[in-house]
């Protein structure tokens, strides 16, 4: 019998699958690799191909076999190298949504026991550590220690208005901790009434979902929304946009929920946040997660239009058609070195734009594209826009060294 991992929608998108390939152009895993098999047109039929030598009876009366250990691998293989950008989805002309598809396969495939084997280390991290580089969770909001001008409490107080949920990446990695040092800044010169959850924050889940370990989630979900409930705050801010789709589409909750570009424009159309002349040239690249997933697309850019001295150019491909930059879909564990050929990529096409710098929404996408340009030595700024913010903040504000 097939496995219930596939929803009865999901069973007649497959079939309703033209195979026109218009996915497969769009697909940056497939392009940067110049492989096929690592586009979603062959994901399909291998995924038919599946379902069908399932099929029981029938399927034995017509002689169609089970795949060999070999062939499950290989094709378990290509469909871990896949960024979850959803810009296949984006462009399919039957509206298939395909993202889903592909976290149900994921899913069916470690019930198999068929995926890479960092899936095993991302399931043990999360498991013993409640983070997914299995640091010590005790330690996620130590990046607070290298600030200018620390509070006494750190941050962690009892109640506040707002939680600042930091996310995996800015909590360990000390090229990222730069956007939660600069938000707590803001927050703080704004007037902000915030507070973060430190150990008591637990991984969003969104790693166990590009893993097919969502049978883990429930116990990730429980701790977070307790802990933000025992703070009485009504409102909860990512910088983070993969935790932000996370809590949006699984956690079922009455917070208020904001992405950073949602929050800092609030800020600034209040006028908390005073902002002096920048003048610099920037270009916006939409995360994947925050624009084609959270449709996150006007915000972020009315926050940079707002800094005086700032110009915004457009990149050839964004907001619903932007080039995803390799950093999603637990890619870069699984093949680092082909992440590392899509944020090429990204980079390539934003150094064309002749912009001083690129700003995005995403401490991933920080991450990515900041690696890329430091190992060519690239003149080019990677800014969050929590940091463009930061620094167009007017001398003398509480922020302020």
């Amino acid at each position: 019998m097939m496995k219930p991992k596939f929803t009865i929608r999901q069973l007649f998108e497959m079939d309703a699958c033209t195979n026109c390939r218009l996915c497969a152009d769009v697909c940056p895993a497939a392009c940067a690799a110049m492989n096929g098999e690592l586009s979603a047109v062959y994901r399909m039929k291998g995924l038919r191909r599946r379902l069908k030598s399932r099929a029981g009876f029938f399927s034995r009366l017509l002689g169609r076999r089970q795949p060999s250990e070999e062939e499950l691998k290989h094709y378990a293989d290509t469909v871990f190298r896949c960024t979850l950008c959803s810009n296949c989805e984006e462009v399919c002309p039957l509206g298939i949504r395909l993202k889903g598809l592909w976290l149900s396969l994921r899913e069916d495939l470690v019930q198999e026991k068929a995926y890479p084997s960092k899936i095993d280390m991302i399931r043990k991290n999360l498991a013993k550590s409640r983070n997914v580089f299995g640091e010590d969770n005790s330690e996620r909001a130590e990046w607070v220690e290298d600030m200018h001008r620390p509070p006494a409490d750190r941050y962690i107080r009892p109640q506040a208005e707002v939680v600042y949920i930091t996310g995996c990446v800015s909590a360990y990695f000390p090229l990222a901790q730069k956007i939660p040092i600069a938000l707590a800044e803001i927050m703080d010169a704004s007037g902000v009434d915030f507070t973060l959850l430190g150990e008591e924050e637990w991984c969003c889940g969104f790693p166990l979902l590009g893993a097919g370990l969502m049978e883990m989630f429930e116990e990730f979900r429980t701790q977070n929304l307790a802990a933000v409930r025992a703070r009485g705050a009504g409102t909860v801010v990512f910088a983070c946009p993969s935790c932000y789709q996370m809590w949006r589409e699984h956690y079922q909750t009455e917070l208020e929920l904001l992405s950073a570009p949602e929050f800092l424009l609030r800020l600034v159309r209040a006028g908390k946040a005073p902002l002096a002349e920048l003048p610099l040239t920037v270009t916006y690249h939409d995360p994947c997660d925050l624009g084609r997933g959270a449709r996150v697309f006007e915000e972020p850019r009315e926050v940079i239009r707002a800094i005086p001295g700032v110009t915004l150019v457009e990149l050839p491909h964004s907001r619903e058609n932007c080039m995803c930059c390799g950093g999603g879909g637990n890619l870069e564990m699984v093949d680092p070195e082909l992440a590392a050929k899509i944020g090429k990529d990204k980079i390539d096409e934003v150094l064309a734009t002749g912009a001083q710098a690129v700003v995005t929404s995403c401490q991933q996408c920080v991450r990515t594209m900041t690696s890329h340009v430091k190992r060519n030595k690239i003149q080019l700024e990677v800014l969050d826009i929590v940091q463009l913010l930061r620094k167009a903040l007017i001398p003398g504000s509480p922020a302020q060294p």
